[in-house]
């Protein structure tokens, strides 16, 4: 059951560029390079992915995760992460492992009956006021989400030039 079309852009559809293969490719050095002008790097954007969809699905298994108070909490503050006695490849691929099992866990969601979809959650945002929001309508703000940056990671890769990745991508 579920929604075909929010099912298709977890994983890319149309113009939505699938989002692993846009990362699943990259050495650890173009992961963790940034460009004059622009604050993060792919790795930075992938971890802040990763941060919202693992907030996001706490939500909707009923766990209360604060809200941060600054946009920023969201965002690694160096463009190399912290690695925790890994190399710098290894600390790479656990963001890219956790970062597919995230969205493995949106298409299976996705995949949910309607009366799933429908359940309420609670969300509160910004100030931590409180809302309410249905696991379909949170799905669709993580895939949202998810293509905004997805397209920065493709933009990056351009300008690095690093395009397009192994498994395919729009060149025009």
């Amino acid at each position: 059951m579920g929604d075909t079309t929010l099912r298709g852009l977890v994983h890319g559809i149309g113009s939505h560029v699938d989002p692993v293969a846009c990362v699943e490719d990259i050495p650890v050095e173009l992961a963790a390079r940034t460009v004059a002008g622009y604050p993060h790097s792919i790795w930075q954007i992938v971890l802040h992915i990763n941060y919202w969809m693992e907030h996001d699905l706490a939500k909707v298994a009923g766990e209360n995760p604060p809200y941060p108070d600054h946009a920023i909490e969201s965002w690694p503050e160096h463009p190399i992460p912290a690695q925790n006695d890994r190399t710098a490849e290894e600390a790479w691929q656990a963001t890219i492992r956790r970062f597919t099992e995230l969205l493995s866990r949106l298409e299976q969601l996705a995949e949910s009956d309607a009366n799933e979809l429908a359940r309420t959650c609670q969300y509160p945002g910004p100030g931590q006021s409180a809302r309410e929001s249905t696991v379909y309508a949170m799905l669709w703000q993580i895939v949202g989400h998810n293509s905004y940056h997805a397209g920065q990671i493709a933009l990056l890769r351009r300008q690095f030039g690093a395009w397009p990745p192994r498994h395919g991508g729009d060149t025009w």
